[in-house]
């Protein structure tokens, strides 16, 4: 299975794929996009077409994105909320299964502890995906949100095979 992780962001969205076979997890790439434009619908369709271009290259099977925090900027949550959407609009258009994650719970899961640091997180990222050359801490952050998902997708099918 190839899992897609996005972290939102507007001006610098990151991602990350990786394979997940049974409990092996494997890099397959990652990177920043960027946006590109002065008015934010022009910077949200830059952002849409880069990833849409992601998707036809890495040709992910599920995809997995960070759930927006609010924080005491409100026209800055609104704005990260619009890049989100992109996100999730994305790989909804190609038929893929979008899974949402908390910050905290993406933490817990790849680090083990629900406020990490960025450095921990990308050291965590490291060891679990050995030879994958980060690009960035929001392609760091995009692999964790993967890794997150092939955790608990994984754990979720097993489940629902084991109630069938």
């Amino acid at each position: 299975m190839r899992v897609l992780g996005i972290d939102p962001g507007l001006r610098n969205l990151g991602w990350g794929v990786i394979d997940v076979d049974g409990s092996r997890l494997s890099h397959v790439a990652n990177g920043t996009l960027h946006s590109v434009g002065d008015e934010m619908p022009a910077r949200l369709l830059s952002l849409f077409q880069q990833l849409g271009a992601i998707l036809i290259q890495y040709a992910p099977h599920t995809a997995a994105v960070e759930q927006t925090f609010v924080n005491k900027d409100g026209a800055g949550t609104l704005k990260l909320g619009q890049a989100r959407g992109i996100a999730v609009l994305a790989p909804a258009q190609y038929g893929i299964e979008v899974g949402e994650y908390a910050p905290n719970k993406v933490k817990k899961t790849v680090v083990g502890v629900g406020h990490a640091s960025k450095d921990q997180i990308a050291h965590m990222v490291k060891m679990q995906l050995p030879g994958a050359v980060l690009t960035g801490p929001d392609a760091a952050d995009a692999l964790a949100i993967a890794i997150c998902h092939a955790h608990h997708f994984t754990s979720r099918a097993r489940i629902a095979k084991a109630l069938a």
